[in-house]
């Protein structure tokens, strides 16, 4: 893995873990844009949704899981908050490893940009 992301898998990169389980990995994002602001990566190498089939089922569905329990552990379960995805980097995707940030800690407004 070659990615920045990929990185943090493998221990190259510090971080600040929120959770982990043997498909997913999730920490802090280190330029947040809200109080609560993770990203939840798979323990597999895929760019974006482009790169998925029905053989990453597993993986897509763990990302959601993750997100819910992310949010348990940051206290905004409750209060909201928000999952995204970009996919190429006309959406903003600036990491070429799938990732799903949880945004919260804040009201958030719509449309997002």
């Amino acid at each position: 893995m070659t990615t920045i992301f990929g990185k943090i898998l493998k221990g190259e990169i510090p971080c600040t873990k929120v959770y982990e389980d043997d498909l997913v990995f999730a920490f802090d994002d280190i330029m947040p844009g809200a109080p609560v602001h993770v990203l939840i990566i798979p323990k597999v190498e895929l760019a974006n949704l482009n790169d998925v089939d029905e053989n990453h089922e597993k993986w897509l569905g763990r990302l959601l899981l993750a997100a819910r329990k992310v949010a348990e552990i940051k206290g905004i379960a409750k209060s909201g908050y928000r999952c995204v995805m970009n996919n190429g980097e006309d959406a903003g995707q600036s990491v070429f490893h799938m990732h799903l940030h949880v945004l919260g800690g804040r009201g958030l407004s719509w449309p997002p940009g």
